[in-house]
């Protein structure tokens, strides 16, 4: 049986198809590609390397606008934040220094500066990332840690809908794509690590730090 990579409850097969076998917890419901098919560090690097992100690129800004919107409207100019897995190409953060943030970035392949994750920030922004995370246990402690009380966390994912589509899904057939979420899935990150979570578009999840919360 394997245990899940984020709560460590038992889980179940969920879906496989010729590429992976995907299983899913029955705590969190986290769905999550057998490790054992998850790339090498130098074979994921060359994935990403592949993405052409820039920052003229009006297409793309119209696409990361749909957390920058939201996330703007919770904000004062001014405040501190962190891009969180920025890639090749950083453009959020220039998006919302332009705003008038004060911005730090952090990419463990692109900008591996470990020093910007010793502090806590206003908000932090995580666009088409957490499905990359390997060990999400862990990778959710790292994130959340960045976060003072009544800070903001900014997502963007695509979350699961049901077993049937799950099997037909593109998103799932990106190899460095690794960990799937739900509602579910948010929930259970809410309540373990004390975080208010409001879906604001489809794809689109915006999570604040309890004030006064203590972890178990």
């Amino acid at each position: 049986m394997r245990c899940c990579p984020l709560c460590a409850h038992r889980t179940e097969p969920y879906v496989e198809d010729r590429r992976r076998a995907y299983f899913q917890c029955l705590r969190c419901a986290l769905v999550f590609a057998d490790p054992a098919s998850q790339l090498e560090a130098a074979e994921e690097k060359a994935e990403y390397d592949r993405h052409q992100n820039d920052p003229a690129d009006w297409r793309y800004r119209r696409f990361l606008n749909r957390l920058a919107g939201p996330l703007l409207s919770r904000l004062s100019p001014g405040m501190q934040g962190l891009d969180y897995g920025c890639g090749p190409g950083p453009t959020l953060s220039v998006m919302l220094e332009e705003a008038g943030m004060s911005m730090a970035v952090f990419d463990p392949f692109y900008r591996p500066r470990t020093d910007v994750l010793n502090r806590t920030y206003d908000f932090v922004t995580c666009t088409e990332v957490v499905e990359h995370f390997s060990n999400p246990a862990q990778d959710w402690g790292r994130l959340t840690a960045l976060l003072h009380p009544g800070s903001w966390l900014g997502i963007m994912t695509k979350l699961v809908i049901n077993r049937e589509r799950f099997a037909t899904w593109h998103y799932k057939d990106d190899p460095t794509h690794v960990s799937f979420y739900s509602p579910e899935t948010f929930a259970w990150l809410g309540t373990q690590f004390g975080l208010t979570v409001e879906r604001v578009d489809q794809d689109v999840l915006m999570l604040r730090k309890m004030i006064g919360f203590r972890s178990a």
